[in-house]
């Protein structure tokens, strides 16, 4: 079994900066993808209709044989399906047998045009319909999720919906996830200044990218650009959600405390001691149901868990696991059910 307990980087690797940095790093990245194509893997971009004219793009990725499950994958806030730690999980994943689906959030990646609307995190909605198109156009069972910092975020949130919403989830992990966002933005504009300028560069770049797109609909001017996370994030909550706050747009995704406690699909979570981005404080009041598990690591920074020079990740690994477990568990109870005499025929 991998367990958070069985993680323990290199001296010289056990930095909560470092971890985040390297993970974050070009070099990871293009490691994840030379391990993909290692693998032979097939991969093909799918257009999902996610519900009120919104489109989200994703990339379904299979290996030639018949699949043990199929794996939703979702990034971090300014990620991508393209971001180091989903290519690592995706061919780990397709090396346990599992394919692949790779979701890219509105206005990451190269999406931008596929919408007017800004993304937020509060939109949660389309993920929902994005999720449900992907178990409609991809027969492979059982269907489970996975996501880091913000996609472990709305991974929670799609198991605390899947039932209501018809969406076949067996299982979901996150790594890192954000519980609170509110600790999490204290945390970013308190702690080390690099997380705040990398954050917000590749936000505003992002919202660049959007104005010259729909310059109609995004007129704003540089000078809105330059505030803070706290500044820009309230004006965007102002001018283009129906949330009067910025406290209700927090409390709109927030899954901290209890909220989580009602969870019928079974959830793991991996978080590190040492996250400098989302504070540990807020997983130790975390309440969950005795079908799922929280694991904290003493190491590990923010989504890093690397286990040595060449950049491996723990963290792939402890998904990998976890996924065969659901998977393990899911399978002999769906074949019990299809021929309830096997077990006493052998």
């Amino acid at each position: 079994m991998t367990h958070a307990r069985d993680y323990m980087p290199p001296t010289w690797l056990r930095g909560p900066h470092v971890q985040s940095v390297l993970s974050s790093s070009p070099l990871r990245r293009q490691r994840g993808a030379r391990a993909l194509a290692r693998l032979g893997t097939q991969t093909t971009e799918v257009l999902l209709d996610a519900g009120d004219d919104v489109r989200l793009q994703g990339f379904h990725s299979r290996l030639p044989r018949e699949p043990r499950g199929l794996v939703l994958l979702l990034h971090g806030w300014e990620g991508s399906a393209e971001s180091g730690y989903m290519l690592h999980a995706a061919a780990i994943l397709l090396e346990a047998g599992f394919d692949v689906f790779r979701l890219n959030f509105r206005d990451h990646g190269d999406t931008h045009h596929l919408n007017e609307d800004l993304f937020h995190s509060c939109r949660l909605r389309e993920v929902l319909n994005a999720a449900r198109a992907v178990t409609q156009q991809i027969p492979a069972r059982p269907f489970l999720a996975a996501g880091y910092s913000l996609g472990g975020n709305f991974a929670l949130r799609l198991a605390l919906h899947a039932p209501a919403e018809d969406i076949p989830l067996a299982h979901a992990v996150a790594i890192c996830p954000v519980l609170d966002p509110a600790a999490g933005m204290s945390a970013l504009e308190h702690g080390l200044p690099l997380y705040h300028w990398y954050f917000m560069r590749k936000w505003r770049d992002s919202l660049r990218r959007k104005r010259a797109l729909f310059p109609g609909r995004h007129d704003f001017d540089d000078a809105t650009l330059k505030q803070d996370m706290r500044g820009l994030t309230t004006w965007m909550v102002e001018r283009y959600t129906n949330m009067a706050l910025l406290e209700n747009y927090f409390d709109g995704y927030a899954i901290a405390g209890d909220r989580l406690a009602g969870l019928q699909v079974p959830v793991s979570i991996l978080t590190a001691e040492d996250d400098p981005v989302i504070p540990v404080a807020d997983f130790r009041r975390l309440q969950l149901p005795l079908h799922s598990r929280l694991e904290i690591a003493p190491f590990g920074g923010h989504c890093g868990f690397l286990e040595g020079i060449n950049l491996q990740g723990f963290a792939e690994k402890w998904v990998r696991a976890r996924m065969l477990d659901a998977a393990d568990a899911v399978q002999p109870a769906a074949a019990g059910m299809q021929a309830p005499g096997w077990a006493g025929s052998r």
